[in-house]
């Protein structure tokens, strides 16, 4: 053999070892934690919850996700199913900021803005498992990623990591960390779990019963980039201050609901909203540590999804907490900056009850 064709024979057989992730010793695969009759699956691959099984009043356990049956359908995903997004959550306004006198080009990937941090973000990368314990006391996998300096335009070489723990009763906890390592940099880390919990195959979300803990919100324009406003919600639809069915008033909007509720608590653990599904009689409170949560309607999905169950617009809701969108381009937001002398921590706590 040529060492021509060795060389080749080689190169080639790296990049097969680069494609299914095992160079860094990153294979994708799917996870459980489980406790009891309530379990969890989740895949490194962006750092994904894919499954979250639960029981209802009569004690039938469905899945109350939306996701896909196979990895391959993730990978190609666009509506960010299941994924912990970011280096910055949600919008940045003309795919640019600065910081520290320079500024900073992204790259767009949502008209002229930066979504979710860009086409790769940290949803469409493997991440590595650091922890598994699959049953026990507490059930729980950390996953970790590094973000390079420069990585879709950010600045800061940036250690991330997400830790979904089981707690009791029928609590999920969610902690996302990140330390940047030289340079200061933007950081909104976000999970984008489309719920359901009448079951992800159960049809659309109006009837469901919302309360959402927040009096204001950040009004956008017509690309959904933030004004630098802060509205009261009052005599609005956005007023979900008393619970609410989610579709009582969902026409007075083109589309649905997507839009940043400013948390009226101050507590390091606020309450963000309850949503209630009489049918099934399950009750989901969500708690976090972030200052805004986007609630979002799935309001253009037509995908065809779990079992081959086609999910249509409003099949699910997202409650994604999160700083404020395009808060780099804003200075009256909430910062999002994060320097080497401070960890990034945000935490979510989803507990779920019948009713």
């Amino acid at each position: 053999m040529s060492s021509k064709v060795s060389s080749l024979l080689i190169c080639l057989f790296i990049l097969h070892l680069w494609a299914v992730g095992s160079v860094t010793g990153r294979k994708i695969g799917i996870y459980e934690i489980k406790k009891g009759d309530f379990s969890v699956k989740v895949t490194n691959y962006g750092a994904r919850i894919i499954s979250v099984l639960v029981p209802d009043k009569n004690g039938k356990i469905d899945d109350v996700v939306l996701g896909y049956d196979t990895i391959k359908e993730y990978k190609n995903d666009t509506n960010y199913f299941g994924a912990i997004v970011g280096r910055v959550a949600n919008r940045i306004g003309g795919a640019q900021f600065t910081l520290n006198g320079t500024l900073y080009k992204l790259i767009a990937n949502n008209g002229n803005n930066t979504l979710h941090g860009g086409p790769k973000g940290f949803s469409h990368v493997v991440w590595k498992v650091s922890k598994h314990e699959r049953h026990g006391s507490h059930p729980h996998i950390t996953l970790t990623f590094r973000s390079a300096d420069g990585e879709e335009g950010f600045p800061g070489d940036l250690r991330v990591s997400v830790t979904y723990a089981l707690k009791d009763p029928y609590k999920l906890s969610v902690v996302m960390k990140a330390k940047d390592r030289n340079k200061a940099t933007p950081v909104n880390l976000a999970q984008h779990t489309y719920w359901n919990i009448g079951g992800h195959n159960s049809g659309d979300i109006l009837s469901n019963v919302i309360q959402i803990f927040a009096s204001h919100i950040t009004p956008v324009d017509e690309h959904l980039i933030p004004t630098g406003e802060i509205t009261s919600v009052k005599n609005t639809p956005y007023d979900f201050l008393k619970p609410r069915k989610v579709g009582s008033r969902i026409n007075k909007h083109q589309n649905g609901y997507d839009i940043n509720y400013v948390l009226d608590s101050s507590k390091k653990m606020k309450p963000v909203a309850i949503v209630y599904d009489k049918k099934s009689g399950r009750v989901m409170l969500v708690q976090a540590s972030a200052p805004g949560v986007q609630f979002y309607t799935a309001n253009s999905l037509i995908k065809k999804g779990k079992g081959g169950y086609v999910y249509q617009p409003h099949a699910a809701l997202c409650l994604e907490t999160q700083g404020f969108p395009d808060a780099v381009n804003h200075p009256n937001f909430p910062s999002t900056i994060v320097t080497p002398r401070k960890t990034y921590v945000h935490k979510m706590l989803y507990t779920f009850v019948k009713y």
